[in-house]
């Protein structure tokens, strides 16, 4: 799943944040991938997350030189602190369950917010508790969205990509598309008939299943390592990787969330192969 895409545990030459949450996720038996994926989160051990006091986090993916960070994250009931936005940094977040107040505006499973980096972030609170992806991203001087960002999923359409090569039974919901740096954050909705190639793109892609079961393949050296996704599940795939194949499927209606930080071309393959097949 590309382009308007998609998506295990791995043990290759990821940051040493990654490489702790793969080995903690490698009791099972995913096929082996040198990335992120086919991880469920729900395994990963909990940890504090910086700038967000007393909150508990399953980290999905990071970077500690630059605290760039991708989380799921409980805040538990009564909780009231801010975004936590650092200086530098963008922070998305996607409500999977709960109830948030972000500033004045109550979001509530499926709300999704963007606040862009110079801000001062906005106020957080819950009454009843709530759980949701957070990100902290790396700021992109190319961005041209400077003010934040704060909507309700179920309000934007889904829009049908029955038309992209290779590929139906897909549907997206755009969240976020900067026009300058190219990062999108979207859902894609995957139906149990739908049919998926082998693909690539150019940049770095991550997902997380918000609903449903999921398979999918990876390419690694000419062979497919595919394997099942929960709930919950979550990969991070690098530029160029092929993915994708005959045995990618939904066994009901599957929901990720999806997003990439640039600008990306998406390609298609006959097969899995290794490079220079």
């Amino acid at each position: 799943m590309n382009g308007a895409h998609t998506g295990g545990c791995r043990c290759g030459a990821v940051a040493p944040v990654v490489i702790a949450i793969m080995l903690s996720a490698c009791a099972s038996g995913p096929p082996p991938v040198p990335y992120p994926a086919f991880i469920q989160s729900d395994e990963l051990s909990n940890v504090f997350i910086a700038g967000l006091p007393g909150v508990y986090a399953k980290q999905l993916a990071g970077d500690p030189a630059t605290r760039r960070t991708s989380n799921r994250i409980a805040l538990p009931p009564q909780f009231q602190f801010s975004t936590g936005a650092s200086p530098g940094k963008s922070t998305e977040l996607f409500v999977l369950s709960g109830q948030l107040r972000l500033g004045d505006i109550v979001l509530g499973p499926g709300g999704y917010a963007y606040i862009p980096p110079g801000s001062f972030g906005m106020s957080l609170a819950t009454a009843n508790g709530a759980e949701l992806l957070y990100f902290l991203n790396d700021a992109n001087p190319a961005s041209v969205i400077q003010t934040p960002l704060i909507l309700s999923s179920d309000l934007v359409p889904w829009q049908d990509r029955s038309e992209e090569p290779g590929d139906f039974g897909l549907s997206v919901r755009e969240l976020r598309a900067d026009p300058g740096s190219g990062a999108r954050t979207w859902l894609l909705k995957i139906e149990p008939v739908a049919a998926i190639g082998w693909q690539r793109t150019s940049t770095v892609i991550e997902g997380y299943l918000v609903q449903g079961s999921y398979t999918h393949s990876e390419c690694i050296d000419g062979q497919a390592a595919t394997g099942d996704y929960t709930k919950g599940g979550y990969f991070q795939r690098p530029a160029g990787a092929l993915n994708g194949g005959p045995e990618a499927k939904s066994s009901d209606v599957s929901i990720w969330f999806l997003r990439t930080l640039a600008h990306g071309e998406v390609s298609v393959a006959e097969r899995c192969a290794a490079a220079g097949d």
